[in-house]
């Protein structure tokens, strides 16, 4: 079993049901891994799929269809599609949703990976740069103390649009949260009450290692406080 498999398991067993999902930035296709094949609309597309036990790797143009995914991993969009991001922003813009002078500090990708390979956590035959985990607030909540406990995490703020700079933004930075945008809840069904938390690969077993004492540390303060509430209330 690999070091990434051992954490899945770890996370799964301190804070619930979860489907972890392994992002790896790669020169060469990983042995034994299948290309992926057909279209998709959106580069976090490719999370939903491995969520629901899919694993394969892509290259650059599998993104093309997605103009911000494409810049945030710093993909250039070929010359008779180079006109995509500035009218993806242009709607962005005048619906009010995102101001230009915002663009430049979106994080990126310090440069386009050649191959992308995605997977569940468990079944990841080469090692994550980004884990992303998508779960309710209670159990993310928990997610995020552990990050804290291991000191693996950003100092960001509470990430929003677009979703996929929380990638990039994990592993420059530490473990981010992220509410996500209309757009990935679109292309990937996510329900209106889940949440993102991104971790960087390189941290990954130190926040699984510290799961199970935070999902300790709040079994045990959830029955302090539930004593104070039933005491205090009149």
């Amino acid at each position: 079993m690999t070091a990434w498999a051992d954490a899945s398991t770890q996370l799964r067993n301190a804070l619930g049901d979860l489907r972890p999902v392994a992002v790896s930035y790669l020169e060469a296709p990983p042995p034994g891994v299948e290309k992926f094949s057909g279209s998709v609309p959106s580069g976090c597309t490719f999370w939903r799929l491995a969520a629901e036990g899919r694993a394969f790797y892509t290259v650059p143009s599998d993104f093309y269809n997605c103009a911000v995914g494409s810049y945030t991993h710093a993909i250039d969009l070929p010359p008779d599609r180079a006109g995509e991001l500035e009218q993806t922003l242009g709607l962005m813009v005048s619906a009010g949703y995102l101001k230009m002078e915002e663009v430049p500090s979106i994080p990126r990708l310090p440069r386009a990976p050649a191959i992308t390979c995605f997977a569940p956590l468990e079944a990841a035959v080469v090692a994550p740069d980004v884990v992303i985990v998508t779960g309710k607030p209670g159990v993310l909540m928990r997610l995020q103390e552990a990050a804290m406990r291991a000191g693996a995490i950003a100092p960001l703020p509470l990430l929003g649009r677009p979703t996929c700079m929380g990638l990039p933004a994990a592993i420059a930075h530490g473990t981010v949260m992220s509410t996500g945008c209309v757009g990935n809840r679109v292309y990937t069904g996510l329900e209106d009450e889940d949440l993102y938390v991104m971790i960087p690969g390189a941290r990954l077993n130190d926040v699984a290692e510290a799961a199970a004492t935070i999902a300790s540390a709040n079994d045990a303060l959830r029955a302090y406080h539930t004593a104070r509430r039933q005491s205090l209330t009149t």
